[in-house]
Parts: structure tokens; C-alpha cells; sequence
């Protein structure tokens, strides 16, 4: 492959042998087209912000917008944010199809999250006849959050809107990621327009579709959007599954999602990987190990070796994180694919470590359910963290191993009962399966 001229974005994280690597290849703005009069209009966000004011995107993210032509009527599905001037980008890009947002008959919203809705006052002040269609559940959420409700229309599930040669069939598919949400079918091109899901992280450049990308290209979106499931839809992953079952009957051609590539050589893939990813919620996942440790003063730490080398006896994957050094948004894409979970973590002030807490927290809410797990960490004057993580873990249904706990630093004994409950559970989780 010809790299010459190309940029590498590059992020290590303390994940072993795991690296995602972006190739940008020139910037794309201009409208690409999907099938005759269908196009995508998009923009690109940077870094510099986090996704949801939580997760961080340090390949950026891309905006997807779709201009639909009929004969009759013209329709825009979905919406930006005017982020890092992406409603310029949107603006210009109607313009190069021969269209101005002014133009536009009918505002299809598919999802009222801000990153999809957030330029739509302004779309309103300037095109006051616009006619915006939602689901039911969506209609006080216009208002709620701009101020409006003149020509705001709920559409039904299963409901037909006629542009004159084309037409958009509406299904509603409630939390996936949020209660209103719904999808939108166009029958002739086959095109499914999903919005949230089958989405990932990671600005789109001149590879578009699925198969320009390159094998690299194609693993870095893959990483992309474990981690845009796990932090951003893993939660409803129940609403998922009955949401994929529901539009299993369609005849699907192209998945055009509202953040990252869109699907046309092998839609069903990215059908299958969150099928895939939705399943991991109640185990088994992968047959790996998400090992996440944090150390006051090193003595929590001193363990950390003797349980890779327990893992690595029995040549099972693990991920390690440090916390609070890596982001959550890393740890639970991690903890999200793998069958064991080893936490390493100390006392503080008679309770879980603070960072560590923090954490679980997450899990707890992404539902990260049904895994094998155990808990090393050391305690200084008193314990008290294993209290708290045995309510979390039977909370969340966790299979423990027991942990191993130790006053101060950790005796000879302590490293080699650490190094044979990390095999055990390393074994665990190599004979799990459905």
C-alpha cells in the first residue's frame, strides 16, 4: 500500500500489543453518494472535546447527514451540531447537490441527542416552513430542548412518507440509544439510515464505504466501534437485540449510520459484530482477561506481575489498565469483550479506592453482567474495600474467585496465591462457553 504523503494518528494505550492507527487521506467535503439523488452529507470533529462531555475521541468523530431526493419533496435525515463549524460543512455540501437547506421539505429525526439536533434552531429561524418528522416520543423533546413545536409531526412506526419516486419508511427502535429514537428505510436503494446504531468513533475521510478501507484501516474502525458500543449503547443492549430481530425482515443493501463509515460490501458484518457485542452483556464474552489495578504507595502494585504471569500460563489475552492514568472510556470497551475481570485495588479510609470506585461505577451502569472475576489490593491500619466489592460484585452477578488481600506489602505466599488464582480464573474462562 502507497503511504506516501499520508498522516498517522496514533494511540497507545497501556493495553499490551494494541495500538489503533487512523490513516487520513485527504479530507472529504464533499457530498458522496450513497444511490441515484441519496447522498451523505458529513463533517468531521477533532479531539479536542469529549464525546458526551464523557469520552474521549482522539481520532475525532464524524457527523452524518443523508439528502434524500424525490420528485416531489426533498428530505434531510438527521442533523449536526454546529461543532467545529460542521454546520458550514452540511451547508456546503446541500449547496454542491444543487440545494440549500432552505429547500429542504421535510427534517426526518431519527434521534434528538444534541450532536444530531443541535444546529436545528438556527435551521428553524432560517426555514420557518420546514417540516419536521420524529417518533411520538420525540415531538416534546423538540420543544423541550429548542423552544418550538409549529410543524413538528410524529410519525408512526411503520409509516410511509412519499417524495415522488422515493419513499422513507419510519420504525421506531426505542433506546437504542435513547426512548424516542427510530430508524429510517428507503426500500428502493435498500439503504437502512440507522442513526446511533452501527455507529463508531473515528473521523471518515476519502474511504467512506467498507470496502475502501484498507485491512488496517478496517481494524482501527473495528476497535472504533467496540468502543463507541461499550461506552455509548452497551446499557440498552436488551433494546439492541429486539431492535435487530424487528428489522431482520428488511432487505438491506447499505447501513449509513450517523457516526462513522457507512456499510455497502457487507452490511450484515456490522449487523453480526453488534449482535456480537450485545450478547456480551450477560456473558460469556471473549475468552480474555480485562485486568484494571490501581496502587497508593506500590503495594498493590507489587501483585500486578504475578497475575499476568498466572494469565499468561495459560495463554489467555489480557488488557491491563492503570487507573486513574487511563480513561474509563478504555477500560470498560476492555472489561465490555472479556469473560474475567481481575480488580487490583487497596483500602482507602475503610473503603474501595476512590479512582477504582469510580470505575465500577461505570460498569455497573454500561451492565457490564456475569463475569469471572477477582479482587487483589493491599490495606494499611484497617480493611474494608473487599466489603464494598462483594456488594458490587453480587450486584452485578460476578463470579468471584475470593481475592487476595494483604496488610501492607505483599508476603512471598500472597504473590504465589495471586499467580494461581490468576490461573484459575484464566481457566474459567477458557471452558466458558454458551
Amino acid at each position: 500500500m502507497d503511504v506516501s504523503g499520508t498522516i498517522y494518528t496514533i494511540r497507545r494505550s497501556f493495553l499490551r500489543d494494541r495500538i489503533n492507527i487512523l490513516l487520513l487521506r485527504g479530507s472529504n467535503v464533499k457530498p458522496v453518494a450513497l444511490a441515484q439523488d441519496i447522498y451523505r452529507i458529513s463533517a468531521n470533529i477533532g479531539s479536542r472535546d469529549l464525546f458526551e462531555g464523557i469520552w474521549p475521541i482522539p481520532n475525532g468523530v464524524s457527523l452524518n447527514s443523508y439528502l434524500v431526493k424525490g420528485s416531489r419533496y426533498t428530505a434531510l435525515i438527521d442533523l449536526v451540531k454546529d461543532w467545529e463549524g460542521a454546520a458550514g460543512s452540511v451547508s456546503a455540501q446541500l449547496k454542491d447537490t444543487g440545494c440549500d437547506i432552505t429547500d429542504i421539505d421535510y427534517l426526518i429525526l431519527n434521534h434528538m441527542e444534541p450532536d444530531h439536533t443541535g444546529w436545528l434552531a438556527d435551521v428553524k429561524q432560517k426555514h420557518p416552513q420546514l417540516k419536521i418528522l420524529c417518533s411520538k416520543r420525540a415531538v416534546p423533546l423538540v420543544e423541550a430542548f429548542y423552544g418550538f413545536s409549529d410543524q413538528v409531526q410524529a410519525v408512526s412506526d411503520g409509516e410511509t412518507l412519499d417524495l415522488g419516486g422515493k419513499q422513507l419508511v419510519f420504525y421506531d427502535a426505542p433506546n437504542v440509544h435513547w426512548p424516542e429514537t427510530m430508524v429510517t428505510y428507503e426500500p428502493a436503494s435498500k439503504i437502512l439510515f440507522s442513526c446511533d446504531a452501527f455507529g463508531s468513533f473515528g473521523q471518515v475521510h476519502e474511504a467512506v464505504f467498507d470496502d475502501q478501507l484498507s485491512d488496517l484501516e478496517m481494524k482501527f474502525f473495528e476497535g472504533e466501534t467496540l468502543r463507541y458500543y461499550a461506552n455509548i449503547v452497551s446499557s440498552f443492549s436488551i433494546f439492541v437485540q429486539r431492535a435487530i430481530k424487528k428489522l431482520s425482515a428488511l432487505d438491506i443493501s447499505i447501513i449509513a449510520p450517523s457516526h462513522g463509515i457507512i456499510w455497502r460490501k457487507n452490511p450484515a458484518s456490522i449487523i453480526t459484530m453488534y449482535e456480537r457485542l450485545a450478547s456480551y452483556m450477560n456473558g460469556p464474552a471473549e475468552q480474555e482477561v480485562t485486568l484494571v489495578w490501581s496502587s497508593m504507595y506500590g503495594n498493590t502494585e507489587a501483585l500486578v506481575d504475578a497475575v499476568v504471569s498466572g494469565l499468561d500460563a495459560e495463554s489467555v489475552p489480557v488488557n491491563i489498565h492503570r487507573v486513574p492514568q487511563d480513561h474509563v472510556s478504555y477500560v470498560l470497551a476492555s472489561a465490555w469483550r472479556s469473560s474475567g475481570i481481575i480488580i487490583g485495588m487497596p483500602t482507602y479510609e475503610y473503603r474501595m479506592f476512590p479512582p477504582m470506585y469510580s470505575v465500577l461505577d461505570v460498569l455497573e451502569r454500561s451492565h457490564v453482567m456475569n463475569r469471572k472475576a477477582f479482587r487483589f489490593g493491599s490495606y494499611g491500619w484497617s480493611g474494608g474495600a473487599q466489603k464494598q466489592f462483594d456488594e458490587f460484585s453480587e450486584k452485578m452477578k460476578w463470579e468471584c474467585l475470593g481475592s487476595v488481600e494483604f496488610h501492607g506489602a505483599p508476603s512471598r505466599e500472597d504473590r504465589e496465591t495471586a499467580y494461581g488464582r490468576a490461573r484459575e480464573l484464566a481457566q474459567r474462562v477458557k471452558q466458558w462457553t454458551l
